[in-house]
Order: C-alpha cells, then sequence, then structure tokens
C-alpha cells in the first residue's frame, strides 16, 4: 500500500492489482489497462483503471525509436494515476478511467528518461 497526498488535499492510499489488454468494448481500446484500488478514508476502496493507449506507445516508439519496456508502461500508467489524484477534486464521485495519449506519455515520461 502506498500513500500520495494530492494537490486536492485528499490523502490516497493505493496498490497496483494487475494489468491486461482492455476489452474490445472499452473506448479506450486498443490500449492496456493497469488497474488500481484505491482509498481516500480507508473505509471504501474502488477500482481506478489507466488505460495506456497503444497509439501512444507506437508513436513514442516512432520518435524515440524505441519501444518503451514492461516497467517504462507501467511507470506511466502510475504517474498517469497520481496525475488524476491531484487533478481530480474526488476521484471516487468522478471519472475512475485514466487515459493516457500519446502527449501525455511524453509528458509524464520526460522527467524519467533524461
Amino acid at each position: 500500500m502506498k500513500t500520495h497526498t494530492a494537490e486536492t488535499g485528499y490523502v490516497y492510499q493505493y496498490y497496483f492489482v494487475g494489468s491486461r489488454p482492455a476489452l474490445d468494448s472499452a473506448p479506450e481500446a486498443p490500449a492496456t489497462e493497469y488497474v488500481f484500488d484505491v482509498t481516500s478514508d480507508r473505509k471504501t476502496t474502488f477500482a481506478v483503471s489507466v488505460f495506456v493507449r497503444r497509439s501512444a506507445l507506437s508513436q513514442w516508439s516512432q520518435t524515440h525509436s524505441r519501444s518503451l519496456n514492461d516497467a517504462e508502461q507501467y511507470a506511466a500508467a502510475k504517474l498517469a494515476l497520481l496525475r488524476a489524484f491531484d487533478h481530480t477534486e474526488n476521484i471516487l464521485a468522478g471519472n475512475r478511467r485514466v487515459s493516457v495519449e500519446a502527449a501525455d506519455l511524453q509528458e509524464l515520461l520526460a522527467p524519467l528518461l533524461e
């Protein structure tokens, strides 16, 4: 269990549950879905899904002349989750689906790959 104090003032605890290919019916597909269990009150736990779109990974590969490895893809998903915590007033009440587009991928990973 990890803790993140969001810019909104909420303190979230979360852990990684697993990843899987997004369902074909998901609006974010084709993508890899990273699932995190989250709580902000230690009573209610809910799932947040982070979708790293395949098109974002393809664009990254073209721009950087290499593919992201599994650890880097997970890092992007986790950083997108933390950014959602920081920018969503109450993630439980809001949309618990986060999509990582090409521009997001570049922005999220830039500090890690410099």
